[in-house]
């Protein structure tokens, strides 16, 4: 276990012990930490652009009080006195600010729902070890990128006596190679780095880049055949953390997915997929507390088994809770594969378009689930079974009923993990586990 782990477990036990001691009358808390120890790198031109260690700790405060809640949150120093006298002080705020709310009468009471600990332990890279690893590999090469190493912790307490904890130690080298103004795009994630694992996903990397050198093929707007790569289905099915799978959506007329809830839709038998909080990449505790079942399934050969209901929406709309957080959006989807291999894919296309990447995702028509977004990096036109050349750049708009439905043709019959790469404030926890796709007729409009 890291000293960071350590450390930081030992402070948060004692300044929720500090303010948890404060609290009177009917007053209730629950308390969040979010921590890392992360090393940062950036690359451009093959070349370190800036590297930095960032360890911080962030408290979050709930306060339940006289039918009302507030959240507030401070960044902690590590030093405990001045630590404590920050949250009395935001404690204080708190009950100010409680004191001119009105009633919600949605309010769900804080509870004890159990205690957790797990801690992940990785073997990543030494730090002094990391820019060697990552450029002796890539000599010659014009790559970009970032990668983000180190520990990474989620905590809870409150005042009912719950107990979460939950650590791990893992990394992201998310990249890009460039030949001029075409780039490649990939991602090496995990708790291990394996210089062997590093060395193939490099190379798979390099043979797309290589065929970007090719002549150019102009696709006209139309319905084409195409493979989507685990990283592109990643993001297309991440549309459904917008809304589609929220129960509050569903309630509130806002649910993408609403004839899929209602039973006038249904997706392709090929398609299963649920939450599975056993990838190790996010706790199975939500803000609350609350802790959701270790596999949770969501779809089943096409049929909705459930939506994702946090204990609010359950509360207001009279429906059963399933430990959702209140965005009520996937945490660890796993979508299970199907049969297509890999050596088999290109035929399988015959004459379409492959996709590495897509991005600028959005709803175009939310009523029918119909999602627009452009093709980016790597995609190219394939005839006859084998690669031609690079595609422009298009613009597709699809309908997750028909894409997910009738032109569902295959899945993969292997899965990549997507971590979440965002660094906004945090180094974000979450992902996915999602194979490759092969649908008819995707539409591309521009």
């Amino acid at each position: 276990m890291s000293h960071f782990m350590n450390t930081a477990r030992t402070h948060f036990d004692a300044v929720a012990s500090h303010v948890l001691g404060q609290l009177t009358g009917d007053e209730s808390i629950t308390l969040n930490l979010s921590a890392e120890d992360t090393l940062y790198v950036r690359f451009n031109a093959n070349r370190v652009r800036q590297n930095t260690d960032v360890q911080q700790m962030v408290l979050s405060l709930q306060l339940q009080s006289l039918g009302r809640t507030v959240k507030q949150s401070c960044t902690l120093s590590g030093n405990l006195d001045a630590d404590c006298d920050l949250l009395s002080a935001t404690l204080q705020a708190c009950r100010a600010e409680v004191a001119v709310l009105d009633v919600d009468p949605h309010q769900v009471p804080i509870a004890n729902h159990g205690s957790s600990d797990d801690t992940f332990s990785g073997a990543l890279l030494a730090p002094q070890d990391v820019v060697s690893a990552i450029l002796d590999s890539t000599e010659g090469c014009d790559l970009a990128g970032l990668y983000a190493g180190g520990v990474v912790i989620r905590a809870n307490r409150n005042s009912a006596g719950q107990n979460h904890w939950f650590a791990t130690e893992s990394f992201f080298l998310d990249y890009s190679l460039y030949d001029g103004p075409k780039a490649a795009k990939g991602s090496y994630a995990g708790a291990r780095w394996d210089t062997q694992a590093w060395a193939a996903n490099l190379a798979r990397t390099r043979d797309l880049l290589d065929k970007l050198k090719r002549p150019t093929v102009s696709v006209k707007p139309g319905q084409y055949r195409t493979y989507l790569a685990p990283r592109a289905f990643a993001d297309v099915l991440g549309m459904m953390g917008w809304n589609a799978l929220s129960a509050a959506a569903w309630k509130q007329g806002r649910s993408p997915f609403k004839k899929l809830v209602e039973r006038e839709a249904r997706f392709s038998p090929l398609l299963s997929f649920g939450e599975n909080f056993g990838l190790a990449l996010t706790p199975r505790f939500n803000s609350q507390g609350e802790v959701s079942e270790s596999l949770l399934p969501l779809m089943q050969a096409g049929e909705l088994r459930t939506l994702l209901v946090s204990s609010r929406t359950a509360k207001e709309y009279g429906l059963s809770g399933n430990a959702a957080d209140e965005g009520e959006a996937p945490r660890a989807l796993d979508v299970s594969c199907g049969s297509l291999a890999e050596p088999d894919i290109l035929k399988a296309v015959g004459t379409g378009l492959y996709l590495s990447n897509v991005h600028y995702l959005n709803w175009s028509d939310p009523v029918s689930a119909r999602v627009t977004g452009m093709t980016r990096y790597a995609c190219f036109w394939v005839e006859n079974g084998e690669i031609v050349g690079p595609i422009n750049d298009l613009r597709w708009d699809e309908s997750l009923y028909d894409a997910l439905g009738s032109k569902l043709l295959a899945l993969t019959d292997w899965a990549d993990i997507d971590p979440a790469c965002d660094t906004y404030y945090t180094r974000a926890l979450g992902g996915s586990r999602v194979p490759g796709a092969l649908v008819d007729g995707w539409t591309f409009t521009l």
